[in-house]
């Protein structure tokens, strides 16, 4: 099972938000991030255009992981866009790859990236 005392870090910038994910994302824990997550996009109101999540201290990342962006994408409001970071060498780089979610949502390999663009 997979524990964590603080699943995400909020770093409030203009017009995004930046979360730091857990280092494990997988059946244990992705029904408990995905309320989480979402209560700090709401926290934001309409003014969110880009919510950031960064995965580079994620050393594992299963299905579940990538099943927990897409809901986030769905549920966020429109014109609202995604942003990951993930480290290239990394499992969750190649977990997004395999799975196709690198096509559907921009990775990124360091978090000024993410936030410049």
């Amino acid at each position: 099972m997979t524990f964590f005392t603080n699943p995400t870090d909020q770093r409030d910038l203009p017009g995004r938000v930046h979360l730091t994910m857990p280092a494990e994302i997988d059946y244990c824990n992705a029904a408990e991030l995905l309320p989480l997550l979402m209560s700090a996009v709401r926290a934001r109101g309409d003014r969110l255009e880009v919510l950031v999540l960064d995965l580079t201290t994620t050393s594992f990342m299963d299905s579940q992981g990538v099943r927990l962006i897409n809901d986030v994408r769905r549920l966020l409001r429109p014109g609202a866009a995604v942003r990951l970071v993930a480290r290239p060498e990394g499992v969750t780089s190649r977990v997004l790859e395999l799975t196709g979610m690198r096509r559907d949502v921009p990775v990124y390999d360091n978090l000024a990236e993410a936030l410049a663009s």
